[in-house]
């Protein structure tokens, strides 16, 4: 077992896990790397240029990743000319921006919350250059948008399947840092736990880090201890150490953002999807066609950027009718019977 587990972690390191950015110590300083399409609709003219700044890596499995899988789908569709930068760190923030808008970006996106402040304080310098930040709700014309997949439809959707999963009546969120779009997850995840199971006792915390895996699996198992046999962790690369805990106390996680069952077939069930690829795409659409607007675009399950994502290997053992149940759920979102973030603001867990 010991060996096993071994391997788990070597794998998950390899791997990472993650939920939603959060800002990272920069170790080494990561150069700015550009790739070209070659694509035949805009041979003979000026490409558009679009750059990424990401707070972590694009092989952490998940919301870094989920990003850069965006750029590169946009850049394989409309043939723009992109570029990204890795591990930019809150301090660093201001400073990529300008770099790109001086290097005569049209486009630059930073991949996070947090780095609304940053992108605010650049755009009033160049506004010919367009500003665009995800998981936020900001806008500040002529320049400056912003980009949400419903960060409370999400955990919503992994709640509900966390309630019809729990055999102890208990379940679990870990989340990361403590700001608006962890923390709707959160709202979510315990709307949605109850709805499908009203005795459901939902536990749930923030770890205050992204990156420590450590402290988010010694919380995975003191929610274990309390009876948590579901649990969903929401924290960057920190949700490694969720898997961990269930994986070594033979428990459930449900996985977040994208497909993680390759990180723990046995364990993951379903992961629930936070698709910035389809969102990041769509924007870019707009920019090309000249639709786009410096305003807050929102996005959720109509548009195919939150669901859910079956873990094959796992369906022999997934109990009956959980499948149909979930799949009615969904439809019932889908259909506007629905609705999380209105649940939210009437039992007073959001204004």
């Amino acid at each position: 077992m010991k060996r096993l587990l071994a391997i788990l972690v070597t794998l998950f390191l390899l791997l990472g896990v993650a939920a939603c950015g959060g800002g990272q110590k920069q170790e080494s300083k990561p150069q700015d790397q550009t790739q070209e399409s070659q694509s035949e609709k805009q041979e003979g003219q000026k490409k558009l240029k679009v750059a990424l700044l990401l707070p972590g890596t694009i092989n952490d499995m998940g919301w870094n990743a989920i990003a850069y899988e965006g750029l590169k789908l946009a850049e394989k569709n409309y043939g723009i000319e992109t570029s990204y930068r890795e591990k930019v760190s809150q301090s660093e923030m201001e400073e990529a921006f300008r770099g790109y808008a001086n290097q005569g970006f049209d486009v630059i996106m930073g991949h996070g919350f947090e780095f609304g402040d940053a992108a605010m304080k650049v755009a009033k310098d160049f506004p010919n250059v367009k500003f665009v930040v995800t998981s936020s709700d900001i806008s500040q014309p002529p320049n400056l948008g912003s980009l949400k997949v419903n960060n409370t439809e999400v955990g919503f959707i992994a709640g509900y399947l966390a309630g019809l999963l729990t055999k102890t009546g208990t379940v679990g969120y870990i989340g990361g840092m403590d700001i608006p779009p962890i923390r709707d997850a959160m709202i979510g995840y315990e709307l949605g736990a109850k709805l499908a199971n009203p005795n459901v006792k939902v536990l749930s915390t923030m770890t205050g880090s992204f990156h420590d895996v450590a402290k988010a699996k010694e919380q995975a198992l003191a929610f274990i201890q309390q009876g948590a046999d579901v649990l969903l962790g929401n924290a960057d690369e920190s949700g490694l150490g969720v898997i961990q805990a269930a994986v070594e106390k033979n428990v459930l996680a449900i996985g977040y953002s994208m497909d993680q069952s390759p990180a723990a077939p046995d364990h993951i069930p379903a992961s629930t999807l936070q698709s910035y690829p389809i969102a990041i795409n769509h924007l870019i659409e707009l920019i090309l066609e000249g639709k786009w607007e410096p305003k807050y675009y929102g996005m959720g399950i109509n548009e195919g950027a939150t669901g859910i994502i079956w873990n094959d290997k796992f369906m022999n053992k997934l109990p009956a009718g959980v499948k149909e149940k979930m799949e009615q759920f969904l439809e019932d979102i889908k259909s506007g019977k629905l609705d999380a973030e209105k649940l939210a603001v009437e039992k007073g867990l959001k204004k």
